[in-house]
């Protein structure tokens, strides 16, 4: 009895999923939704590359150096990057000399306690110390920045589609104004105060203004020459380190699990064809 209640009851949830979907389909083709600005305006990323794209992808030490100092000299003012500790920057080619200087330099008042009064005090940053965020707080960040909270860039491009690519076309994708085809057919899209137009963003306009304006914004320790374009695929190529900083030893690990994979079915192949070699099949 319990089986064919069951059958019924399911029977019912497909008829009111199928009379759901088949409504649906109806009202879509007869009241299709209108256009919005940012379907018709928004673009995909830019096609760009970087030195990790493909299975055997490995990071270019120089180039994440250069993008650590975009990131500390441009975006570090408003952005964070909570899951990123100094000492991690050994992995792209700073030494413990290099990285000690730049943990005392960067981060001068870091919160402690002192060991014989027990009061609260201050002391250098250490190798062991993330890299602090330019705010105390969400409030302090909101207040400084129009209302809007500027986001913790460690996750960045893993975060987004298109993850480098999208954070290279955002920096080097704004417009100085709207497209007039675009006011003419959305007058409401129309940049309002404190907004920026970026095709790339995903609502077109963008509370965070231009941080890569022009050449020679950063100079670069080891001579490249520092474009618009150069600092924001080297900060863009950084962000994919930060991201996901083992990505090259998965990438390396892949290959010989791949390799391991085609000797053992080979090895699984000729034992096959040699134990059953005298028989039928």
């Amino acid at each position: 009895m319990v089986r064919p209640i069951a059958f019924l009851v399911g029977l019912g949830f497909v008829g009111i999923l199928l009379w759901s979907l088949l409504w649906g389909a109806v009202a879509f083709i007869q009241e299709p939704p209108l256009p919005t600005a940012e379907h018709e305006f928004h673009l995909h990323p830019k096609e760009t590359s970087f030195p990790t794209d493909g299975p055997f992808g490995k990071f270019d030490n120089q180039q994440l150096q250069r993008g650590f100092q975009v990131y500390k000299e441009v975006c570090a003012a408003c952005h964070s990057l909570h899951h990123v500790a100094f000492r991690d920057l050994k992995d792209i080619g700073f030494t413990e000399a290099e990285v000690k200087a730049i943990a005392k330099t960067w981060a001068t008042e870091v919160p402690s306690i002192n060991p014989e009064t027990g009061e609260p005090a201050t002391r250098k940053g250490t190798p062991a110390d993330k890299i602090p965020a330019p705010y105390a707080n969400e409030v302090m960040a909101r207040a400084a920045n129009n209302n809007a909270l500027p986001p913790d860039l460690s996750l960045m491009t893993k975060a987004r589609h298109d993850g480098g690519a999208y954070v290279y076309s955002l920096l080097t994708g704004y417009a100085a104004q709207q497209p007039a085809e675009l006011l003419k057919h959305f007058p409401d899209s129309k940049t309002g105060p404190g907004l920026h137009y970026n095709p790339y963003f995903a609502n077109l306009n963008i509370a965070m203004p231009p941080p890569i304006v022009a050449d020679g914004q950063v100079s670069y320790s080891d001579g490249t020459k520092a474009t618009v374009d150069q600092m924001a695929h080297d900060v863009s190529a950084f962000l994919i380190w930060s991201a996901e900083p083992k990505l090259a030893k998965r990438h390396e690990i892949g290959a010989w699990v791949i390799i391991f994979l085609l000797m053992a079915t080979t090895l699984a192949y000729l034992s096959y064809r040699n134990i059953w070699s005298g028989m039928k099949h």
